[in-house]
């Protein structure tokens, strides 16, 4: 088994600290045909020289900018396919993994027939026996996905069995490198977010199946990058690129449906709050106690960041401008 030559592909974009903490756990694998690929997105920090320096081993690539998740991968993954690597684990670099993530995913491999993408079970680095993911489906009439498990204890025995999930999560992705020549690398439109989901919906496509492997263990800071998962960042490429991913995989009456909820959520984001005043036979004293309330709360939904960036996320998808955001949106925070 340990004759299969696997690429480890770490992205990093001014993320010095964690990486160098994912790159510390790497080390520590039991397994002994790997190459450590970093691929920094642009960073601006010292990452590289620091990376360098404390890891003469890693295969450092620079793209002289950011790429997001999809480009900053596929960069590093052309770079694996070209120096023979038969399989690709992609980790996010807030990831710290266990000394037997690569054995358990080869064995995984061998174990199940026509398998296409292989994911971890994902702990929180804050608590690690709390379960993050443990395989995923897809909310009925919906673009969104559900994690399966998260916020659980592990007891060892719910959510510990080899499972076909709906998409691998990309935090800790195993393939083959002969898939990705085959269905393509991830769409670089998506640039954060999704790309991963796309992926796996392309790989099923094909006929290959997504599975989690629960033997196989990985820590998560949680979306350090976005600044956490309810970030205004956060938001916009999840709201844009979810209708993105509907367009190509859902069928038209699944995406009437998804567009019909959004535009009524992006009204809802733009137009000013209802008054709530109880009646008209108020004094002047009481009417201007509500009329400050009313005027508070007008002020707060158009101030409100996570608001304006699930506008700008509509706006651009209906405009087309995909890949990464625009500044405004970065502003928010």
């Amino acid at each position: 088994m340990n004759q299969n030559k696997i690429a480890i592909v770490v992205l990093n974009w001014n993320g010095k600290k964690d990486t160098l903490e994912c790159l510390e756990s790497i080390r520590k694998i039991d397994y002994q045909n790997f190459d450590v690929i970093v691929v920094d997105n642009g960073s601006r920090d010292d990452s590289v020289k620091a990376i360098e320096k404390e890891f003469p081993e890693v295969n450092v690539l620079e793209t002289g900018d950011n790429l997001g998740y999809a480009g900053g991968n596929n960069y590093g993954i052309r770079y694996a396919i070209r120096n023979g690597a038969d399989y690709i684990l992609l980790l996010n670099n807030d990831i710290i993994v266990e000394s037997q993530l690569l054995n358990s995913f080869i064995q995984a491999a061998h174990r199940v027939p026509r398998w296409g993408i292989l994911a971890a079970k994902i702990f929180y680095f804050s608590h690690p026996n709390k379960i993050w993911y443990a395989g995923a489906r897809r909310i009925k009439k919906t673009a969104n996905f559900m994690h399966l498990g998260k916020g659980c204890i592990d007891n060892g025995k719910d959510f510990n069995t080899l499972t076909e999930t709906d998409y691998a999560c990309g935090c800790a992705l195993f393939l083959r490198s002969s898939l990705l020549q085959k269905i393509g690398l991830f769409d670089e439109r998506f640039f954060l977010t999704y790309e991963e989901t796309d992926l796996s919906y392309r790989a099923r496509a094909y006929g290959y199946k997504c599975f989690l492997v629960p033997e196989a263990k990985v820590w998560h800071k949680i979306s350090v990058s976005f600044g956490g998962e309810h970030s205004p960042l956060f938001i916009y490429f999840l709201t844009r690129n979810s209708l993105l991913w509907a367009e190509i995989h859902l069928s038209l009456s699944e995406r009437i449906r998804l567009y019909y909820h959004t535009l009524k959520e992006f009204f809802y984001c733009i137009c000013p709050p209802k008054p709530s005043f109880p009646n008209f036979h108020l004094r002047l004293s009481d009417m201007r106690y509500y009329f400050k309330i009313y005027k508070d709360d007008l002020i707060h939904k158009y101030t409100d960041p996570v608001r304006r960036a699930k506008v700008w996320a509509i706006t651009d998808y209906i405009l087309r401008k995909f890949g990464d955001c625009s500044n405004a949106v970065r502003s928010l925070g």
